[in-house]
C-alpha cells in the first residue's frame, strides 16, 4: 500500500521549481522589514556574520533533517512518522505541521492582506508629498475598517485555494517559478534605484560596513555583554525562524523530489535565496531611508509608514512604491501558496482524499478562523491575552516561540539520535544523489548542540512576556 502511494505521488515538475517553492515557503514578510532592522540595530555587516554563521550550523541542517524525513517515506508528517522506523513512537508528532500551519496562515493572511491594500494606495499617487501624520493615519484607517481587513485577507486565502486546486505543477509550482521571478526582477529594480539616490551612500554604509561597537553598546561591561547577548539571540532566532522549519513544511517538499541531487545541495540552494532576499530588501529599505532623512529603525511601522512617504518623496514615486508593494505582496502570497500547499498535502496523506477536497474543506477553514486575526485590530481590539497581546501577537507567539524551536529538537532527535530514525539513516538519504553531502563530523552538534540552542531559543522566547506580565 505505501509502495503504492509513494509511485503515484505527483512530485515537482523541474528542481528550479522546487528550489523556487521551497525558498518561496521560506521568504517572508520577516525577511523585508525584521532582517534590515535588525541588523542595522546591531552593527550592519557585524550582524549579518553572526546571522549566516547561525544560519549554517542550526537553519539548515534541520531543513536538511525535514527534507530527509520527506523524501524517505515518500509523505508528510501526515504518515512520515508511522512509515519510517525508529525506536521510539514518533507518531504523536504528526500533527504538529497541520496545526503549526494553520496557525501561521490565521494571522499571515491578514498581514499579506496589508501589502496587498497598499498596492493601488500607492499607485494612485496618495502618499506624494505626504507628512508622517498623513500617512500614519491612512494606515489607521485601514486596520480599523473590518470590511476591508476581512476582504483583503479572504482575497489572500482565495489566491493560495485558487493555486493550490491546479495541482503541484500546474498549481504551486509554476505559479511560483512566475512570482518568484517577478519577484527577484522587481527587487533589482527598486535596488538600482535606491542604491543611486543622493545621499544613499550613508546607508550603504550604515547597512553594511561592519560596526562591532553596536555589538557591545553600552556604559558598562554588563550593558555591553548585555548587548551582545541580544544580538546573538536576534541573529539566532532570526536564522531560524527566517527559513521556517520545524513546522514539517520542507518535509512535504521534500517527499515531492526524487534521488539526484543530495539534500544539502538542495536546502543550500534553498537557503541562499532566502538569504538573498532578506539581504536585498536591507538594500532597499536602508539607503532609501537615509536619502530623504528618515529614521530606519521604526520595525513594522518601517513599511506602512515610514516607507510610503519616502517613495511619496520620489520622481515617480508612485510607480516605484507601487513596485515594492507589488514585490512585498508576492513575499507574503509565495509563503500563503507554499503553507497551504503542505495543508493541503498533509490531509491528502493522512486521510487519502483527493486534492479538489482537501483544498476546498481546507480553505473555507483557513477564511473562517482567520477572521478573528482580522477583526483583532478593530472589532475585537479589546481581546488581549496578558503578557501576550492582540489576536495576532498570540498566534504569532504560538508559532514562533513554540511550535518552531520544538519541532526543531523533534526533527534533531529523530535524525541524529538512536531514539528515532537514526544517524545512519538519515545520512544515508541525506547524501543520496549528486552534490555537497551533509558533514558526518556533525552527529553530536545535530543530536545535541541544536537541540539546546532551540531550548535556549524556546525559553528566552518566554522572558520578555514573563517581564511584561509581572511588570
Amino acid at each position: 500500500m505505501e509502495q503504492h502511494q509513494a509511485e503515484e505521488r505527483e512530485h515537482f515538475a523541474s528542481r528550479l521549481g522546487f528550489i523556487l517553492v521551497a525558498a518561496g515557503c521560506a521568504i517572508g514578510l520577516g525577511n523585508v522589514w525584521r532582517f534590515p532592522y535588525i541588523a542595522g540595530q546591531y552593527g550592519g555587516g557585524a550582524f549579518i556574520l553572526i546571522y549566516v554563521l547561525f544560519l549554517v550550523i542550526l537553519g539548515l541542517p534541520v531543513m536538511v533533517m525535514e527534507f530527509a524525513v520527506g523524501r524517505a517515506s515518500q509523505s508528510s508528517t501526515a504518515r512520515a512518522f508511522h512509515i519510517l522506523p525508529s525506536k521510539r513512537d514518533f507518531r504523536w508528532f504528526s500533527w504538529w505541521g497541520y496545526v503549526g500551519s494553520m496557525l501561521l496562515l490565521m494571522f499571515y493572511t491578514t498581514i499579506c492582506g496589508w501589502m496587498l491594500a497598499y498596492i493601488p494606495r500607492l499607485a494612485s499617487g496618495e502618499f506624494t508629498n505626504a507628512g508622517v501624520d498623513a500617512a500614519a493615519a491612512s494606515f489607521d484607517a485601514l486596520i480599523a475598517d473590518p470590511v476591508q481587513l476581512v476582504l483583503f485577507m479572504l482575497l489572500s486565502v482565495a489566491v493560495g485555494v485558487a493555486v493550490t486546486i491546479g495541482g503541484l505543477r500546474n498549481g504551486v509550482e509554476r505559479v511560483s517559478k512566475f512570482m518568484m521571478g517577478a519577484l527577484f526582477v522587481i527587487m533589482v529594480a527598486l535596488c538600482v534605484r535606491a542604491v543611486t539616490l543622493p545621499g544613499a551612500d550613508a546607508g550603504i554604509a550604515f547597512y553594511l560596513q561592519p560596526d562591532f561597537s553596536r555589538l557591545f553598546a553600552g556604559d558598562s561591561l554588563p550593558e555591553q555583554l548585555g548587548t551582545f547577548g541580544d544580538a546573538v539571540y536576534a541573529a539566532m532566532g532570526q536564522a531560524f525562524f527566517s527559513l521556517s522549519v520545524g513546522m514539517g513544511g520542507m518535509a512535504i517538499f521534500g517527499s515531492r523530489i526524487g534521488k539526484e541531487r543530495s539534500l544539502t545541495t538542495e536546502a543550500l540552494s534553498a537557503t541562499g535565496l532566502d538569504t538573498l532576499v532578506a539581504f536585498m530588501a536591507g538594500l532597499i529599505i536602508f539607503p532609501a531611508c537615509f536619502a530623504f532623512g528618515v529614521s530606519p529603525d521604526a520595525g513594522p511601522s518601517l513599511v506602512f509608514v515610514t516607507l510610503p512617504i519616502v517613495f511619496g518623496s520620489m520622481p515617480l514615486g508612485n510607480v516605484w512604491g507601487a513596485l515594492f508593494f507589488v514585490f512585498m505582496g508576492f513575499a507574503a502570497l509565495s509563503t500563503v501558496i507554499a503553507v497551504f500547499e503542505t495543508i493541503v498535502s498533509w490531509c491528502m496523506d493522512r486521510w487519502g482524499i483527493s486534492r479538489t477536497r482537501s483544498v476546498l474543506c481546507n480553505g473555507i477553514a483557513l477564511a473562517v478562523l482567520s477572521i478573528p486575526c482580522a477583526l483583532g485590530f478593530n472589532v475585537l481590539s479589546d481581546v488581549v491575552v496578558p503578557g501576550l497581546g492582540d489576536i495576532s501577537s498570540v498566534e504569532d507567539f504560538i508559532v514562533s516561540n513554540n511550535i518552531l524551536p520544538l519541532g526543531g529538537i523533534v526533527f534533531a532527535v529523530f535524525c541524529s539520535t538512536r531514539l528515532g530514525w537514526g544517524w545512519d539513516r538519515f545520512i544515508a538519504e541525506a547524501d543520496a544523489g549528486e552534490g555537497i553531502k551533509f558533514p558526518p563530523q556533525l552527529r553530536l552538534w545535530c543530536a545535541w548542540g541544536i537541540p539546546v540552542l532551540m531550548i535556549i531559543i524556546f525559553i528566552m522566547g518566554y522572558v520578555p512576556k514573563i517581564s511584561a506580565l509581572l511588570g
